[in-house]
């Protein structure tokens, strides 16, 4: 098996931090004041009780990060899921029903909804560039370009539509860019180092890193942009070789590369790819294509509140 960055699952640490971004969705609904809409017209002692709806098809995320809102606006709250977070539904599924005091029901409607539809984007539009590659070996990740204080809401919803994580920080692996190569032999008087010099030091300093000063083992991870590159860096070991905005022509002789020379290193395909050219990129023979599209550029999934 390869090794592998941590994936996220639904934990502590992500209810955590859902639990504090919705405290802001309130404070931007109610600041320190009331829904006055709601409270002018709705009798305090009103009950309700609405489905939550499918209004497309696609893979539903949030779910879970569904009971922490409410919790928010009104712990009397009553949400009972009719599905799982991953699956698939279609238009007019009910997903859920929410029931208790109306006036906090109308009040946490919208932001209930506005996390369940960006979640579900992303996990849906993972789910379309998964079967896109569908019968190759290529696995589809996610990338560091979410929105701040949301990326692992963002990433566990890639995880929902059966996509992987890449990378959660910098704090959880080494990759090892083009300005790394430059700005790290600054102070030498170099130009740049040389992608297997860069390895080289950094598996050096992870050997002499103490176990207690890092979360687990780290993943070593070096972007390069040619095959001079990649043929001279193979032999020093990386865990990935990250092959930047390569046609697929030139992704495949670079398995062959990568076959020859080092076959236990993967090979990532990244830069550019969408929908239309992901199966080509597949095709060519990678274990691992990386896709910022799929948190930075999913559409919004349609769900609805149907009052009963």
């Amino acid at each position: 098996m390869p090794k592998e960055y941590r994936q996220i699952e639904w934990d502590p640490m992500l209810a955590d931090d859902c639990r504090q971004l919705m405290r802001l969705a309130v404070r931007e609904d109610l600041d320190r004041f009331y829904d006055w809409t709601t409270v002018a017209l709705v009798d305090d002692r009103a009950t309700g009780r609405a489905a939550v709806v499918s209004r497309g098809s696609g893979v539903i995320a949030g779910l879970a990060a569904a009971r922490i809102i409410l919790d928010e606006y009104d712990r009397r709250l009553e949400w009972e899921p009719l599905v799982q977070d991953g699956a698939r539904v279609e238009r007019g599924t009910r997903i859920a029903t929410v029931s208790g005091p109306a006036r906090s029901l109308l009040s946490a409607e919208r932001p209930l909804l506005n996390l369940l539809g960006h979640l579900a984007g992303i996990s849906t539009l993972t789910a379309q560039y998964v079967a896109a590659v569908a019968g190759t070996r290529a696995r589809i990740y996610d990338t560091r370009k979410t929105m701040p204080g949301w990326r692992r809401l963002e990433k566990y919803a890639v995880r929902c539509g059966g996509g992987f994580n890449h990378r959660l920080g910098l704090f959880d692996g080494i990759l090892i860019k083009d300005n790394h190569l430059a700005l790290g032999a600054s102070l030498a008087n170099r130009a740049r180092y040389s992608p297997a010099e860069a390895v080289t030091r950094a598996r050096r300093f992870l050997a002499e890193l103490p176990e207690d000063a890092r979360p687990g083992e780290l993943m070593l991870e070096i972007e390069v942009d040619s095959l001079t590159q990649l043929r001279e860096v193979l032999p020093v070991g990386p865990d990935i070789v990250l092959l930047d905005n390569m046609p697929p022509p030139v992704l495949a002789e670079a398995v062959a590369i990568r076959d020859g020379l080092a076959p236990q290193v993967e090979l990532e395909a990244s830069g550019g790819i969408n929908l239309r050219t992901v199966a080509a990129v597949a095709a060519s023979g990678v274990d691992r294509i990386s896709a910022g599209a799929l948190t930075h550029s999913a559409e919004w999934f349609d769900v609805g509140l149907d009052w009963e």
